[in-house]
């Protein structure tokens, strides 16, 4: 088996125990009423942007290995730390999950009795779930290598985030108040200790 085919099946893996993670609290988060909603179009665009880079561009490479001119040699020391790096984001993932628990949303939105989480990941930066997708884009540029591919969910995820880290912060502002404020003066958004 090559280092390449090595690569794409870590990545499948990784996906996989995505799924598995995201699951159970996708089925118990919809039990439970929404207060408020900003979901927008700018929301769709990057939820979709999202979707597209961190899962159907590398599927559809590792499916059918299009396009192949942008293939590049793939060595065992990338797709070693290729795997660590995604088990990391997988552990991130769900121990925010975990933290969340009934408060968490796949959108902009605010549930009934929501309360403002500052333990487990959340002592450390403000919004571990991205810190778990840049760590899936990191790894998935290691696992496969293929220039697009494996930067699509670089890609995917700076676009999900920049498009809506702010309007999330502004949401937990309007709701929380100087709490809110006070939790972002003692953590960072998404890299522990830098920003």
């Amino acid at each position: 088996m090559s280092v390449h085919t090595i690569g794409e099946i870590v990545w499948v893996l990784g996906i996989i125990a995505w799924y598995v993670i995201r699951y159970p609290f996708e089925r118990r988060g919809k039990r439970v009423p929404i207060v408020s909603s900003q979901r927008s179009a700018a929301e769709k665009i990057a939820l979709a942007t999202a979707l597209a880079g961190l899962a159907i561009v590398p599927a559809f490479y590792v499916a059918t290995g299009i396009p192949r001119g942008a293939d590049y040699p793939a060595h065992i020391w990338a797709v070693v730390v290729g795997a660590i790096t995604f088990a990391l984001a997988m552990w991130v993932f769900r121990r925010t999950h975990k933290q969340l628990g009934r408060n968490w949303s796949i959108t902009l939105e605010i549930r009934q009795k929501h309360e403002l989480i500052s333990s487990g990941p959340y002592a450390l930066v403000r919004h571990p779930m991205y810190t778990s997708f840049m760590l899936m884009g990191l790894a998935q540029a290691f696992l496969l290598s293929n220039w697009v591919a494996g930067l699509a969910g670089l890609v995917g995820f700076a676009v999900l985030f920049f498009l809506r880290v702010d309007k999330e912060e502004r949401m937990m502002l309007d709701v929380f108040g100087p709490e809110y404020r006070a939790y972002m003066d003692r953590t960072k958004r998404i890299i522990p200790y830098l920003y």
